[in-house]
């Protein structure tokens, strides 16, 4: 830029010189000797191949500076199409990942649910199968047929663990507990006897007697008669 505005400088004060050579020369050309007509022309035309240097000198640093704005311009154009492709590839990747993001965040919930779902439900069922279990454990004997007694089907219970499980009010009850039947019965040989079926631990038995039994209501009137 300063090379350029000295140039410019330069020329203008170059033409003014040759300005004042030429006027100097119309002015004074029929006084003027032939040897100092040429010498005159000489200086003004030296003068013009001065000017004519410094303006391709001139002409030469324009294009030079034309040259570099337009190998700028071209590096800005590269540089601005490179961001843009740099922004457009990391959208995409961007848009990827939350896609796939939202895929895994959705299954990962789908299985959350899934697992909560089963849990539910065998929780559910569960539920369900622990009151039918119970009265399952409940209905410990059934009828036999042939004698009337309760048919046992597990070993011998305490009365007190009785107390403790949910009764079936359609179950029938026994003994003088009043209970439904569990563990070991025994059967009283009073055919009248309105409770019929006992269990051992409530009548103070651990083995089955031998002979006929009457329960302790049955053996008190029998004692009395």
């Amino acid at each position: 830029m300063a090379a350029g505005m000295y140039l410019e400088h330069y020329l203008d004060n170059l033409k003014a010189e040759i300005d004042k050579l030429a006027t100097e020369y119309m002015s004074s050309a029929r006084s003027l000797s032939s040897e100092e007509k040429l010498a005159l022309l000489k200086q003004i035309q030296e003068a013009y191949g001065k000017c004519k240097e410094f303006g391709d000198d001139k002409v030469q640093l324009a294009m030079q500076t034309y040259e570099m704005v337009d190998k700028h311009i071209r590096r800005l154009d590269t540089d601005l199409a490179r961001f843009e492709a740099d922004l457009k590839e990391k959208q995409i990747e961007s848009s990827d990942y939350d896609s796939s993001s939202s895929k895994g965040k959705k299954k990962g919930r789908t299985q959350k649910e899934k697992k909560a779902a089963r849990a539910r439900s065998k929780g559910k069922n569960s539920d369900e199968e622990a009151p039918k279990a119970a009265q399952k454990k409940l209905k410990l004997v059934r009828t036999s047929p042939e004698y009337g007694m309760p048919s046992v089907t597990f070993g011998s219970v305490h009365p007190s663990d009785v107390l403790d499980m949910p009764v079936d009010p359609n179950e029938p009850t026994y003994c003088l507990c009043h209970q439904v039947s569990y563990g070991e019965m025994i059967g009283c040989d009073n055919p009248d006897c309105s409770i019929e079926w006992f269990h051992f631990a409530c009548v103070g038995l651990t083995t089955k007697p031998r002979g006929k039994w009457f329960c302790p209501r049955c053996s008190q009137e029998r004692k009395k008669k």
